[in-house]
């Protein structure tokens, strides 16, 4: 590997390093600005009426008996490395998330559900892209025409409508009034699987679809202005060959460098589309651990996310260096 690509991603990833103590830092301040740990052990033993003699061992059995950031009765670095935030945090960059306050091992907890989220978020994001990038293809291609202009007004009309409304609706009509789908559920394996997801899969694909088609379809419209497009009309080729094959192909640069960044935020799961249908994913989980009140699920899926985000930035820049080699030396 040559220098300016060792440059180029040391520079990226010590800019990630840097990044994550940020994250990890505003996380567990805004947690415990909102939240104590007075609050989390009272939720956690059922109430108002807990003595405070079991709060304290609820919080040493936890760590949350020690300072939080910096430690007074400790002397030299001790004052900072003998807490909660540094403890936790030095764990949390070797991947040890260790236990949720209830007790459950987190790592564990994150391996089995990341495939219930997997399996509904990329069929989701795989025939969406397919769709979107096929409209915004027609609509490219029959521009400035009726076509355009409805298909348009469908995109804004669908960026307009809440997901929650396709949520409740999909529901409404495909299992309750039609009833074909199930309401909600998860099965792991079997053809049943798919009925359960076959709903959320459809709902997560319209509710993406208006967005993405056009922001494809604006890329398009983009490439066919430029040289090479008018360099192929003039060779004589048609619009469908000069739209299909050299736009096209073209325009795939942008729009994969943009869903590469998009791919590691399905490992996360959807918040919302898990919670409405009961699928036991990463996003209903930490809805569940918000609830709850549990700190460490809370604090090691934010940290997650954000190694999964960062990965995809960094992958999104490798791919831009790819196409254009001055990138690495910038």
């Amino acid at each position: 590997m040559s220098s300016p690509w060792l440059r180029f991603l040391s520079r990226k990833l010590l800019y990630a390093f840097a990044v994550l103590i940020g994250i990890n830092l505003a996380t567990f301040a805004l947690f415990f600005q909102v939240s104590s740990p007075d609050d989390m052990a009272r939720l956690q033993l059922g109430g108002k009426r807990v003595t405070p003699d079991a709060i304290a061992k609820w919080k040493a059995e936890r760590g949350y008996d020690r300072p939080l950031y910096y430690n007074a009765n400790a002397s030299g670095y001790a004052r900072f490395t003998d807490t909660l935030f540094f403890d936790s945090s030095l764990r949390m960059f070797i991947f040890d998330f260790g236990r949720a306050d209830s007790g459950r091992d987190i790592a564990s907890e994150i391996k089995r559900r990341a495939g219930p989220s997997l399996a509904l978020a990329l069929p989701s994001f795989v025939v969406g892209l397919g769709l979107s990038i096929s409209f915004a293809l027609g609509l490219a291609f029959f521009r400035a025409s009726y076509v355009d202009f409805w298909g348009s007004v469908a995109c804004v009309v669908l960026m307009s409508i809440s997901s929650l409304f396709f949520i409740v609706a999909g529901q409404f009509l495909f299992s309750r009034l039609m009833q074909l789908l199930p309401v909600s559920g998860f099965s792991p394996a079997g053809a049943d699987a798919w009925r359960f997801l076959l709903l959320p899969i459809l709902i997560a694909i319209i509710g993406r679809l208006g967005a993405e088609t056009r922001f494809h379809r604006s890329i398009f419209l983009e490439e066919i202005g430029k040289d090479y497009v008018r360099t192929a009309r003039a060779k004589g080729l048609g619009e469908g060959s000069v739209l299909f094959v050299h736009v096209l192909r073209n325009a795939l640069i942008p729009i994969l460098s943009a869903s590469v960044a998009i791919i590691p935020l399905l490992f996360m799961g959807s918040l919302i589309t898990e919670s409405f249908f009961s699928i036991p994913g990463l996003g209903s989980y930490l809805i569940e651990a918000i609830g709850s009140q549990d700190f460490a699920i809370v604090r090691a899926m934010v940290f997650v996310g954000s190694v999964l985000y960062i990965l995809g930035l960094i992958l999104t820049d490798i791919s831009y260096s790819l196409a254009d080699p001055r990138i690495r030396l910038q």
